[in-house]
């Protein structure tokens, strides 16, 4: 496979198969911006993420190496991806986000209201991007692409699980 085909399909993956870019096309359809704006491709990100919970292993360890596997090779994915599309950390690229939901719900109950919940924690803490995740997006290429998702995942998956402790009615 040559270098351009690989360019093509990191691109391709780390966009969400292109449904990044669904998002700015509407704002530029409706006269609210254009295909230089991606606002809400985080958010199509998080949906996908989301929408494939259902099809990830239901066992602990198998959803623990999934996940491992899942965040290292997005890594290499939106590095490639970004060096592609010519900008850093291009916000068309929402892998982070799919493999950040996935951390998000890690190990919780796949209830509605706890992945409720995980979504928008996620969000919430991904969109704010407090220290110390913050400062993992200064790390190179797709490290840092993907590390600043990954911890800001971390976080809700914590919260989350304090706020189950206390709120048991979120399980069902």
């Amino acid at each position: 496979m040559g270098l351009a085909r690989l360019d093509s399909l990191a691109v391709a993956l780390a966009t969400g198969f292109y449904l990044s870019y669904i998002p700015s096309k509407l704002l530029g359809f409706f006269g609210r911006g254009g295909s230089r704006k991606w606002t809400g491709a985080g958010f199509i990100g998080t949906v996908e993420g989301l929408a494939l919970i259902p099809l990830l292993p239901e066992s602990p360890a198998s959803y623990l190496v999934l996940l491992s596997t899942a965040v290292l090779a997005s890594c290499g994915v939106c590095g490639r991806a970004e060096r592609a599309l010519g900008s850093h950390d291009d916000p068309r690229i929402v892998l982070d986000e799919v493999v950040g939901m996935w951390t998000a719900a890690a190990l919780l109950p796949r209830t509605v209201r706890v992945l409720g919940a995980a979504f928008v924690l996620f969000r919430l803490l991904d969109s704010v991007k407090l220290p110390p995740y913050r400062w993992l997006e200064r790390l190179p290429g797709g490290w840092g692409i993907v590390a600043d998702d990954v911890g800001a995942a971390i976080v809700a998956n914590l919260t989350l699980r304090i706020l189950l402790n206390h709120w048991p009615w979120l399980n069902y």
